[in-house]
């Protein structure tokens, strides 16, 4: 019974989407949201490192959080559906079975970025009880908007627009 409800709720949502003109316009927004998630995870650290009194309290170490992050949301989406599928590949020693792990390695790293924010966070910003704890809520908001742009640009947009790739 669960399934057939949550089915026939998808198509009620798709056919609304559908009927507004969204599905044509849907990896355009979800691109351009992204994006703007992407952006402003970054942006954010920026801000509060340049409009601190004191970058004492901020190491350089902590940047590599976000660029983690960045790394993980390449690799994430360098990978297709098809792909995953096994449509794309004609030969090599991998196959589908090389862009699953890839897939879950990007997954990971960004995962573990997510963490090592939220570590960073808590004991040399929270436990200490530093002033400044604006820098690791940046670097955690950082790293929360990188991931959550990477998910939404990966599972947000439709890749049956384009095609598989294949000829």
């Amino acid at each position: 019974m669960g399934l057939k409800c949550e089915s026939e709720c998808w198509e009620k949502v798709k056919w609304r989407c559908e009927e507004g003109g969204l599905s044509e316009k849907r990896n355009l927004l979800v691109a351009a949201i992204a994006g703007a998630m992407f952006f402003t995870g970054w942006w954010i650290l920026f801000d509060v490192i340049a409009q601190s009194p004191s970058s004492s309290d901020f190491q350089g170490v902590y940047y590599i959080c976000g660029v983690t992050g960045t790394l993980s949301v390449i690799m994430i989406n360098l990978v297709g559906r098809h792909h995953l599928r096994g449509d794309s590949f004609t030969g090599g020693c991998l196959g589908p079975c090389g862009a699953l792990g890839w897939l879950f390695v990007g997954f990971a790293i960004g995962f573990a970025s997510l963490i090592a924010a939220g570590w960073i966070l808590f004991v040399a910003y929270v436990i200490p009880d530093k002033p400044h704890k604006s820098y690791g809520v940046a670097i955690f908001i950082q790293n929360l908007l990188i991931f959550l742009s990477g998910l939404l640009y990966k599972f947000g947009r439709s890749e049956d627009i384009w095609g598989d790739g294949i000829d």
